[in-house]
């Protein structure tokens, strides 16, 4: 059984009879529910799409959350061979919300950082939900820097609701450490290319995804702010989030019109954790050819490319 969102229960009550039907199929083998079954099939098929065709930000805020979503180390997992983590900034301590290291992409050398948020209690604990502290982003700029200094792509991969906010965080540095990571991703002469493949969360998501192409999955989001956050400022009621959202320009469609984004990647039906292979499988793609276009221009080429893109970001709006 899938963690049906609130406004999946068509879906959710279809196949529970679906379920319903193939247990009493199972106890009694005279009796036949196949036809039954398929044609009930059938309408959840239906009411995917129908309801998946037209989703509200809110709703995209839902399913970017969802937590059976493909995280990080799924990616990881799949696209990239000989994965090779490091740990530690070098300075304070290791942050396990900060995935960094060496791997092989299609046999490609290559530096990859992104943001993990866990899929249980254990794991979501140890990753602190996908929030990176300023050891996490110090981690991060060790690795581009030594992706810059090998000539090695770097990619990218978004997943957070943002920095954590903690005071800790704040006593070792949390804005000086995400303005830092911001800067080495301009200053860098390699390419990188950046998925947002869940939430992409304020200063916490752009200090590792400035990157020369950016990509976003068809349900994911990515804003200065989140919605809850941006209702307690506005309202100072964070239960008005889904109004919040509605006004945000968060969702990849809203992003790709404004420019913010180069590409959206489409989600199966249902969303991404409904299937995550075929995404995943979608994700590699498009990175793959994003370095291959991107492998023609020189380091000041990438570099100079890449300001530019954000210099001129609302400049026609």
């Amino acid at each position: 059984m899938h963690n049906y969102l609130d406004f999946e229960k068509p879906i959710s009550d279809l196949e529970g009879k679906i379920l319903e039907l193939k247990k009493l199929a199972s106890e009694d083998e005279s009796v036949n529910t196949s036809d039954e079954i398929a044609r009930l099939e059938g309408r959840v098929r239906d009411a995917m799409a129908e309801i998946y065709s037209k989703l509200s930000p809110w709703q995209k805020t839902q399913v970017a959350r969802h937590p059976s979503r493909p995280h990080f180390l799924d990616y990881a997992g799949t696209l990239f061979s000989e994965f090779t983590p490091l740990a530690g900034d070098r300075n304070f301590a290791n942050d396990d919300a900060i995935q960094a290291g060496l791997a092989r992409f299609r046999g490609t050398p290559v530096a990859v950082i992104g943001q993990e948020k866990g899929n249980d209690t254990k794991s979501r604990i140890k990753h602190n939900f996908g929030s990176p502290r300023p050891e996490g982003y110090r981690k991060a700029i060790r690795v581009m820097e030594m992706a810059d200094r090998f000539g090695l792509p770097l990619i990218t991969l978004i997943d957070t609701a943002g920095a954590y906010p903690g005071v800790g965080a704040e006593e070792r540095g949390q804005a000086e450490a995400i303005a830092r990571s911001t800067e080495m991703c301009l200053n860098v002469k390699v390419p990188i290319v950046t998925v947002v493949i869940g939430e992409g969360g304020s200063g916490g998501a752009i200090a590792i995804a400035t990157g020369n192409r950016v990509y976003m999955l068809e349900h994911a989001i990515y804003s200065v702010i989140s919605p809850e956050g941006a209702a307690s400022i506005l309202w100072r009621d964070s239960t008005r989030a889904k109004e919040a959202a509605s006004s945000m320009k968060i969702t990849a469609e809203d992003l790709k019109t404004l420019g913010i984004i180069d590409g959206i990647i489409p989600e199966p039906v249902g969303g991404a954790h409904r299937d995550p292979d075929t995404v995943i499988e979608r994700t590699g793609t498009v990175i793959a050819d994003a370095l291959k276009e991107l492998s023609a221009r020189t380091g000041e080429e990438l570099r100079g490319d890449r300001r530019q893109k954000y210099l001129s970001m609302g400049r026609n709006l």
